[in-house]
């Protein structure tokens, strides 16, 4: 009788493993087949390695882009990076270097600018070995000047950070923990204990929780929305901003991929870079692939309920791995991403 129960429960914990394997491959996108699809054609590959992020300023027709040549990811070393200038109205689109003279170990990672007056003002993750700090930069033309940085406990794993005004903020922090076993349990359990904080020039206060592995932000200004991308859930979190700066959960957005950067057109749709299988991804990154499935996806947001998604650029990688981002201008779209050794320029048919 004992031996009979022993074997049970070994032939149960036995399937629930394998249930247990295949739910983390199944939810991770590595069953999805990937189809090159692209309504248009490739402009130019832009020689810039690691290009993570990139926001453009609509108003003044250029691209800061967040470039950091990594050799695995997370970093186990100091990564060496730098933000670059791309003039959209020079069709050369050649990146001008506007970090040469940052002194400081800089490996950046999300950005966001707002405009103020004459003066863009930037602000870039920054991941050293010292720890996580928030560059704050302003932007004249095309001279950069750093003007601080910001220490706090709460930045402890920042991924993106979107700006509100010249001093006010909301960022990411995409894990809990630094390494070891509890951070592979964050990102193969999908365990929801990332976060979303607040800075609002003096005070840093969470304003979102509870998320598996909080990526891309940015805020729609028009509707006080705040649009939240949680890779690891294949999730777009939708939240109204509240007049104290803190955030009401709507809704969950269901991507069927691994959700990045988000970034906005003229009319709101919210554009992301994507990972449709992040167990590809992962191998690429930690250098056991060579490339990584790339995807593009675009969400006209109307409101709760009532939201429409277009896949606009899919390809196996073996143009462009490991898609991070994807910035609309008019017919172009530059999509960068995390360890490759170009980003590409695409131009749309339409």
């Amino acid at each position: 009788m004992k031996k009979n129960f022993k074997k049970k429960v070994l032939l149960s914990i036995f399937v629930l493993l394998i249930l247990f394997v295949i739910n983390i491959f199944w939810s991770t996108g590595f069953f999805r087949t990937i189809e090159n699809k692209f309504e248009g054609k490739i402009l130019k590959k832009v020689n810039l390695t690691g290009a993570e992020d990139i926001s453009i300023s609509k108003i003044d027709s250029f691209a800061i882009i967040s470039s950091t040549n990594r050799k695995s990811f997370p970093n186990t070393e100091q990564e060496t990076g730098g933000l670059y200038f791309l003039d959209l109205k020079n069709k050369n689109y050649d990146p001008i270097h506007l970090t040469a003279n940052f002194k400081k170990p800089f490996a950046p990672h999300g950005i966001s600018i707002f405009k103020k007056d004459s003066v863009n003002v930037i602000a870039a993750i920054n991941h050293t070995k010292e720890g996580e700090f928030i560059e704050i930069f302003e932007l004249f033309g095309t001279k950069l000047t750093h003007k601080k940085t910001l220490k706090h406990d709460f930045i402890y794993s920042p991924n993106d950070i979107v700006l509100l005004d010249d001093n006010r903020f909301y960022f990411t922090n995409d894990h809990k923990y630094k390494g070891g076993i509890k951070r592979l349990a964050e990102d193969y359990l999908g365990l929801a204990i990332s976060n979303v904080i607040y800075f609002d020039g003096m005070n840093y206060i969470e304003v979102a929780n509870k998320i598996v592995y909080a990526n891309g932000i940015n805020f729609d200004a028009k509707r006080n929305l705040v649009f939240i991308a949680s890779v690891r859930g294949f999730l777009v979190k939708v939240y109204q901003q509240n007049e104290d700066h803190s955030l009401a959960f709507i809704e969950n957005i269901y991507c069927n991929t691994g959700v990045d950067n988000i970034e906005f057109d003229s009319e709101n749709n919210l554009w992301i870079g994507a990972h449709p299988s992040l167990l590809h991804f992962n191998f690429y990154a930690n250098n056991n692939k060579e490339i990584s499935p790339s995807e593009i996806i675009k969400i006209n947001y109307i409101e709760k309920g009532n939201y429409s998604i277009e896949q606009i650029y899919i390809e196996d990688g073996n143009t462009m791995s490991g898609s991070s981002v994807a910035a609309p201008f008019g017919n172009l779209i530059l999509t960068g991403n995390v360890m490759d050794e170009h980003f590409l320029i695409l131009e749309t048919e339409n």
